[in-house]
């Protein structure tokens, strides 16, 4: 990994058209309306129309964005042409978007797909995402259990994520009675106290670890991938008696 001017995140690839950075926890995407002293991803002014940040280096489109509170693979454009072929991808779903989480109970089957009709909630405290019960569905994703661990209730998944609504995985994980572990909104907060005391975990235990994505320029398949970070690992072995 290494710096770049563009942000002060570690970059996992980076050339004359694509700029793909390691977020961190607690990094803004972007910056939101009404929030003050919060972090962005990258430098400079952002316009929330056309999703552009305006950095000493020159202009930056935002292909997609992560929770403030996810860690991982997060894309970038330096130019319109890249960006619109990028974001043509995204909505085209030719693009894999792979995730871990460690989550309460252990999801029967244990692995399948999730289908959901969600819609977005804004209110002072920001937008917030529900279940439907009503309507088509609109949310999707796959799911696989990597590991289970029965004396603490507690499952790490594999998350294929196929379609990007707001705090998607979080709502879907949560409706079905499989919270992620340290959620603050979704989440359940008798279990994230216990966590946060017994093994150290003091964030949610959500990570954006696989981009697969065609280049806009060359249409070669890139595969970016960003290690579990270290606090989400090291809480993990402290979870699992194998890795201890």
């Amino acid at each position: 990994m290494t710096n770049s001017p563009f942000t002060q995140c570690p970059i996992l690839f980076e050339d004359a058209d694509l700029l793909v950075i390691n977020k961190p926890e607690g990094v803004l995407s972007h910056p939101n309306p009404g929030t003050k002293n919060k972090t962005s991803a990258f430098e400079g002014p952002y316009n929330l129309g056309d999703r552009r940040f305006q950095t000493p280096q020159g202009p930056l489109w935002l292909v997609h964005r992560l929770d403030h509170d996810t860690s991982g693979v997060l894309l970038a454009a330096k130019n319109k042409k890249s960006v619109a072929a990028c974001r043509k991808a995204f909505e085209e779903r030719k693009v894999k978007k792979n995730y871990i989480a460690l989550v309460s109970r252990r999801p029967m089957p244990p692995h399948g797909i999730w289908r959901d009709t969600l819609m977005e909630q804004h209110s002072s405290g920001g937008i917030r995402s529900a279940i439907n019960y009503a309507g088509k569905p609109n949310a999707f994703l796959n799911y696989k259990m990597k590991e289970y661990f029965p004396k603490l209730n507690l499952s790490l998944l594999e998350i294929e994520l196929l379609t990007g609504k707001t705090h998607q995985i979080r709502v879907q994980s949560a409706y079905r009675g499989h919270p992620v572990a340290g959620d603050r909104i979704y989440g359940n907060f008798t279990l994230n106290k216990e966590l946060k005391v017994a093994f150290g975990l003091h964030r949610m235990f959500l990570h954006a670890w696989k981009l697969v994505f065609p280049h806009p320029t060359s249409g070669k398949l890139l595969t970016i991938e960003s290690p579990l970070p270290e606090d989400l690992d090291d809480c993990l072995l402290r979870v699992s008696p194998k890795k201890r």
